[in-house]
């Protein structure tokens, strides 16, 4: 067959397929449109999801006649003024989203320019344009979007249920809107307003970091704004700012994570894998923290013209910016001390029921419990080293360089009400061997010592590998191991690492291997599980990963096996040195998996549960 030149309509519906993929898509595009224009409020009103109906309304700058006649033609635009691909300093560039979606539904444009008294309107169905004639508006712009989709049937069936698509136009306006609290959203479906996200005034915007945080936390949640760790790095021209959850405060999936470059929100799988790195010693695989992170830079160092929908993007320095997340997140982890969610205290008291009492008025409501502020206040770097050693499993107390209490430590007076003065309290009770109870001045503390202890050993573990290497401790007997061959032979292969991180073994014949040294660290630990479980993990990291470059993992796996167990009955001393150690080490609030290692629970609250207020 001969080539032959495609009808410009099939071209732009062509075209339109990469800009418009679902409703969704061109309310994104329409609102960035709003956005660019300096609208301080957009109204959007949808039906059917979407589908049937799309309407934007925007107070900003407008348009004349002649540009509304412009503004419907392919890669017409104003904002690249020079040409200049490279300084792109608006969320829209292309000149394609209002042509791509006259192409596949029917649009009308109405418009007029701040100053003007006159007002201007054009339709497009299906491609074929219509002159622009008067029309009657305010300043502003508002557009219509009829039928999306009924010049391209096929992509019709490709869209889901109403509900589906209204959640995706809700999360796009959502995102535009956490990066521009000083403009107010409004959406509407069916005559539900489904988002209303006012502007924040003169005040709040002098202060940008608070007027940041009010509008990620009218979107992502109370919760959010209350457990929220400031974010602030600057390293050579990038700058990066914004809000991470605590790990405590994680969730099933990623969806709670929001990225933006230069104000632009993207989806780039550098940077959620910079995210998941800088969270890796605190949270499993499968569970995802929340955060909002912003990271402006040079626009020469960063490519926006990668996709049509614009989401994607390419930095000329991927390992600038990687370095920079990471390091900044683990900054802002470190300075959150051991703090925990205050979600972690909701959830205890919203469990909490009076048995055979479930219907009574004074049943509990979570009210927000919240963390003893004092908890959060500490700066990681001004912790003293700490000299004590962890629990060994013979039933003595391996704490040292601490100001232990007598075993009267009940007893009131000045001693006590000092111990009390301390962030997590101190130590009254031991539950089923395996909780520490502790009475703070309005509280107590509830602590679940496996947890606990395992972070602070896994901490230290770090700390001392960094510093110059982790302390030995030689077998007095050494220990065989036997495992299957391949087991064995794993662990054989990366002896040198593993004496790194203070674990002399060798091959002991075939399929076994002798234990002669282990971290000093760990106290008296069960050298055979340890190795079985260090096989496993070395199973699932394979041969091409090193094992600093899984450095939590491998420390992870030990530091369990040298915590004092549950099961394992504490003395005051113990469990007070365990308290005082937990408040002078970071991130003791989750173990290595993100649960909580302590709950806090307010006096009010409590006594809430029993109908006393």
């Amino acid at each position: 067959m001969p080539i032959r030149l495609l009808p410009p309509a099939l071209v732009n519906r062509i075209a339109a397929g990469e800009v418009v993929e679902r409703p969704a898509s061109a309310v994104k595009e329409l609102v960035e449109n709003a956005i660019d224009a300096g609208a301080r409020r957009i109204e959007i009103v949808l039906r059917e999801g979407g589908r049937s109906l799309i309407v934007v309304r925007d107070d900003g700058e407008g348009m004349t006649s002649d540009e509304l006649a412009l503004a419907i033609e392919r890669h017409a635009t104003s904002k690249l003024p020079d040409d200049d691909l490279v300084h792109i300093r608006t969320l829209g560039f292309r000149g394609e989203a209002l042509p791509s979606i006259g192409a596949v539904s029917r649009l009308s444009i109405t418009s007029r320019r701040r100053g003007s008294k006159e007002a201007w309107t054009v339709a497009v169905e299906g491609g074929a344009r219509n002159p622009v004639v008067p029309a009657a508006l305010g300043d502003g712009t508002r557009i219509e979007v009829r039928d999306l989709f009924f010049a391209t049937p096929a992509r019709l069936k490709f869209l889901k249920a109403p509900r589906t698509e209204l959640g995706h136009a809700e999360e796009a306006i959502e995102r535009l809107a956490m990066a521009h609290p000083g403009i107010a959203f409004v959406l509407e479906d069916e005559a539900r307003t489904l988002l209303r996200l006012e502007a924040a005034d003169e005040g709040l915007l002098a202060d940008p970091a608070a007027a940041q945080l009010k509008r990620l936390g009218d979107i992502m949640g109370r919760e959010f704004a209350d457990n929220a760790m400031p974010v602030m790095a600057e390293r050579e021209e990038l700058r990066l700012s914004g809000y991470a959850g605590l790990p405590t405060l994680n969730r099933a999936n990623s969806a709670q994570q929001f990225l933006f470059v230069n104000g632009r929100p993207v989806r780039d799988r550098l940077l959620f894998g910079a995210v998941r790195g800088a969270y890796s010693d605190f949270l499993a695989g499968d569970r995802h923290p929340m955060l909002a992170l912003f990271l402006d830079m040079p626009a020469e160092q960063v490519d926006m013209n990668v996709h049509p929908a614009k989401t994607e993007v390419r930095f000329r320095d991927p390992g600038l910016v990687r370095g920079l997340i990471v390091g900044a997140l683990k900054h802002a982890l470190a300075g959150a001390g051991h703090r925990a969610a205050t979600t972690v205290a909701e959830m205890a008291l919203g469990r909490a029921r009076v048995e055979g009492q479930t219907g009574m008025p004074w049943q509990h409501q979570p009210q927000g419990g919240r963390i003893s502020p004092r908890l959060g206040e500490r700066n990681a770097a001004a912790w003293a080293p700490l000299t004590g050693a962890p629990l060994t499993g013979d039933g003595r107390s391996a704490f040292t360089g601490f100001d232990q209490p007598s075993a009267r430590g009940m007893d009131s007076g000045p001693a006590e009400a000092a111990m009390q003065a301390h962030p997590l309290g101190a130590a009254r009770a031991q539950l089923h061997e395996t909780y520490v109870v502790a009475q703070t001045a309005d509280g107590i503390i509830i602590v679940d010592q496996h947890a606990a202890h395992e972070r602070l050993v896994y901490e230290r573990m770090k700390e001392a590998l960094a510093a110059k290497g982790v302390a030995r401790q030689a077998l007095l007997i050494p220990e065989v191991v036997e495992l299957d061959e391949a087991a064995a032979e794993r662990l054989a292969a990366r002896a040198g690492e593993l004496a790194e991180l203070g674990l002399v073994l060798e091959a002991f014949g075939t399929g076994a291997v002798v234990v002669r040294e282990v971290p000093a660290l760990l106290g008296q630990v069960d050298a055979k599980g340890l190795i079985q479980d260090l096989a496993d993990e070395l199973a699932e990291l394979g041969d091409a990963a090193s094992l600093k470059e899984r450095l939590g993992d491998v420390c992870g796996t030990m530091a369990c096996h040298g915590s004092v167990r549950a099961g394992r009955r504490l003395t005051v001393e113990e469990m007070n040195a365990l308290l005082r150690q937990m408040e002078a080490t970071p991130h003791s609030g989750q173990c290595n998996h993100g649960r909580p290692t302590y709950v806090e629970l307010k006096l009010t609250d409590i006594e809430k549960l029993f109908g006393r207020r």
